[in-house]
This record gives C-alpha cells, structure tokens and sequence, in this order.
C-alpha cells in the first residue's frame, strides 16, 4: 500500500545530485531499502562507524585504500497467509506457510563500476495451496545478476546497467517487485539514466524472467514479452510551494506480448502508456497521483484506455499517536474484452495489485475504488494503518478482474456496477532495522456483481517475520 508517512530525505535546491529516493530505486529506511543494490554503506569504510559483526560485512575491502569492496546481504521471511472461501467461491480455506531465503554481493570496483548477484529461494506448504507458481516455490533463481557502469558528463550523472535487474520506476501500481511473493519480478535487458540535480532521463528495454520451481537451470528470459521506454523526472523548486519537495515524472512505455488473453481471444498485443506521476510532501499533505493514457493494438484491435491513481493523505501536527488521515481515488478503464470494436479495458505492466486487495482479489481493470484510510503510531517503531474502501467497475459489460488478470467467470454477464467493499488493517512494527513483523487482515464483503455472478464474501490474513543484514 502507499505508505502515508513518506521516507523523503533531506534535500536542498542546490544539490548537485537527483536525490537518491526519486531515482526510481525505491526509498532506503535506515540505509536498507527494497532492492538492496540500492543500499549504500560505504560510511562502514570507517571502523568506528560499525556497531556489530554484521556492520562488517557490509563493507569488505579487497585494497588497501577501499576502492574496491564487497557488500554482503541477506534476508530471512517466514510467512503464513490464511484465506476463507478461496477464490470467493466455496473453493475452502486455504493457508500458506511459506520461506524466502535470499543473498546477494555487491561489488564495487572502484567509483564507476560494479557487479551485483543475488540468489533466492522460496518455499511454500500448507493446506489447499494447489500447484505452486515459481514465485511462490522455487529452489535456486539467480534473482539478480548485472553489470553497471556510472560515471560523469560535465555536470551531468550517466550510467548504465546490464543483465537481471528488478525495475521499479514509476508508481508502484504501474511497476513494481512484487515483494507479496516467495520470488520478486525481476526483467532482463539494459536501463540507462542521465542526471542533474534537478531533471533525470531514464531509458529501458527489458524481458520479464520465465521462473521454474527447480534450480538456476530452469529460470529463462521470457521473450514473448518486451517491455521499453522512457522515464523523466523534474525535481520542482522547494519555493515553488514554500517548502515542498515534489517530483515530475511523465514517462512513455511501451509493453508488447506475443499472446495475451482478453477475453475469450489470446492474440499479439503492443500497448503503450503515455502519463505523468506527481508525488512528494507540501506541507503536512504526501500525495501520489499519476494518470496514465493506454493505445496501441490487440488482434488488430484499437486499444483506448485510461487509468487515474489518486493517494492523499494529511499529518494531523500535535496529536497523539502521530495520525494521518487520508484517501485513494482511483479509476482504471474496461470493456471491449468481451465485445468487438476497439479495446477500452487498461492494465499494468507489472504493478502492486496488494494496493487493491491483501489477498489479491483485484486489479486495476474496468475498476474504480475510494477508499478513506487512517494511520497511527500508537507505540515506538510501530505503525498501523485501517482502510475501507468500496469498488465499483466502471463497464457492466465486462468481467471483474484478479491480481492474476483471470476474470471472475459469469461477472461479464451479469448486470451493476458495486463489485463490493473491504475492511483492510495492517500493523508494522519494525524491532530494529534488521527485523521486522508484519500482520495484515482483509475482510472482503461482495457486492451485487460478485453474488449475481455466484461469488460470496471472503476473509483474509497474513503474518510474517523478516530479518536482515
């Protein structure tokens, strides 16, 4: 989910370098941060600076001036999800007890060029779990593996990396790593980037990874997909709102697939996306919005499609519990999928569908939410958030979609607009930077789409333990 208190760091007008938390890289929190090739520890060159034997391992030297290093991670999940009424539709219970074990090295050789390898493992058992995805059971993936060389042009930061990369450029419901599964999505191909400390430009052309459930023999690129394009981003002036710290990003993609579903027909689709995101603080108020238009061609067919993604929120200053309150807005097209004529239904490259359901019950397709929220921190390190929100789909001619882009069967041919309404909580409390417990609930309630089309109510909940180095 947006995350209502915002990990921005301190930034000045006149910084010669784009600020690291808006390079589309994610944001670090106490120096560790979503994908760890994002993490930077050279302050443990200095040995006063370390507090514990894992310090060291974040900085290896392999010279006697540092230069060359290595930076060693690791991470531990243990995880149980359990779900009632699986898939809405008398499908039983199911629970989930899974494990994720990954480790990575990052080397640095010198100022202008590193390598990065990650390994991951995933492991999933319980009841009524059917035939686990490789993102959810996997032996040995090679999650990450890549070349990257930086450097400057006058003033300006240049770079470029290579080979298995995790890309998260952009809003989170647009591109994302998928952190819900045992096995994060990762892509293969090139990024490239130019920054000045206040405008970017990054370029991408990237496959999606094809996991197995074996080892690292049966992960491959999946060519059938090519994902490319262009990010921007303008760092707007602090006094432009007095004191905001606000980022521009438009951005133009394009997502190609050899055979896609919509439908009842699998055929060649190359959409494009063509939008803005505008996201930071002003104030007491965070926000995160980004509209997007989608076109291009599915078996010949015109694509025509919006999506909307609207999040504010407000800090409540001198109040306990350090509240914000806030609410998404969002609105993502449908229809076409079912009849002839042009394509108005929208998608995602690879987003976070968490956002809309915990337990992945929807997608931002033919779907339209509002959902007030409020987030408190009623103990040190520990924060919690509660949200209701309703979902409506826009077109009663076409279905309501999973996270998985399956349509609940027979919701195409049955008539309203209420898809239903979720009670959601989730507490954060995280120990120390290292370690970190997680619990989620979802209580899904269905509307008059869902039960007309045979779907009833379901309820959702999760817990997990991570710990890092």
């Amino acid at each position: 989910m947006l995350p209502l208190t915002p990990a921005f760091a301190a930034t000045d007008d006149e910084t010669e370098t784009y600020p690291a938390e808006a390079i589309g890289e994610g944001s670090l929190s106490k120096g560790y941060g979503p994908s760890r090739w994002a993490e930077d520890w050279r302050r443990y060159r200095d040995p006063a600076s370390r507090d514990d034997p894992l310090d060291r391992l974040k900085f290896l030297p392999l010279d006697g001036d540092g230069d060359i290093y290595l930076s060693l991670s690791g991470e531990l999940r243990l995880r149980m999800n359990r779900t009632g009424n699986l898939n809405l539709r008398n499908a039983g219970d199911q629970r989930q007890d899974m494990i994720r074990v990954m480790g990575a090295a990052d080397l640095h050789v010198g100022p202008h060029l590193r390598f990065y390898g990650e390994l991951a493992h995933a492991g999933i058992s319980g009841h009524n779990i059917g035939t686990p995805a490789g993102s959810m059971r996997n032996d040995l993936v090679v999650l990450q593996s890549f070349a990257e060389a930086r450097g400057q042009l006058g003033n300006v930061d240049i770079g470029l990396r290579y080979g298995r990369q995790e890309f998260m450029d952009g809003s989170s419901l647009l591109t994302a790593q998928r952190d819900n599964n045992g096995i994060r999505y990762a892509l293969n191909g090139v990024r490239a980037w130019a920054r000045t400390g206040a405008v970017r430009i990054d370029a991408f052309d990237l496959k999606p990874t094809r996991l197995g459930t074996g080892g690292t023999g049966d992960d491959s690129v999946d060519h059938g997909q090519r994902f490319s394009g262009f990010t921007a981003g303008l760092r707007i002036p602090a006094r432009a709102l007095g004191g905001s710290r606000l980022y521009l990003d438009p951005f133009f993609w394009r997502l190609r697939s050899t055979s896609i579903t919509r439908g009842d027909t699998s055929a060649r689709e190359e959409r494009r996306f063509t939008g803005a995101r505008l996201w930071g603080e002003a104030g007491r108020w965070a926000i995160d919005w980004t509209v997007n238009h989608q076109s291009g061609r599915f078996d010949g067919r015109r694509i025509d499609a919006w999506q909307a993604f609207l999040a504010q929120s407000y800090k409540l200053q001198g109040l306990p519990l350090a509240p914000r309150v806030g609410f998404h807005a969002d609105h993502a097209d449908g229809g076409g999928s079912y009849t002839s004529g042009k394509l108005t239904a929208a998608t995602t490259p690879h987003g976070n569908n968490v956002y809309f359901s915990y337990q992945l019950a929807l997608t931002p397709t033919n779907l339209r939410t509002v959902a007030p929220n409020l987030s408190l921190a009623p103990l040190p390190g520990v924060r919690a958030l509660l949200e209701y929100q309703f979902a409506w789909r826009p077109d009663t001619r076409d279905a309501v979609y999973r996270a998985n882009r399956s349509a609940y069967a027979g919701t195409e041919q049955v008539g309203g607009h209420k898809i239903g309404e979720s009670l959601r909580a989730q507490v954060v409390w995280s120990v120390t930077p290292r370690v970190s417990i997680t619990g989620r609930y979802e209580h899904l309630d269905a509307g008059p789409v869902l039960t007309r089309a045979g779907f009833g109510n379901s309820d959702f909940f999760a817990a997990w333990l991570n710990l890092r180095f």
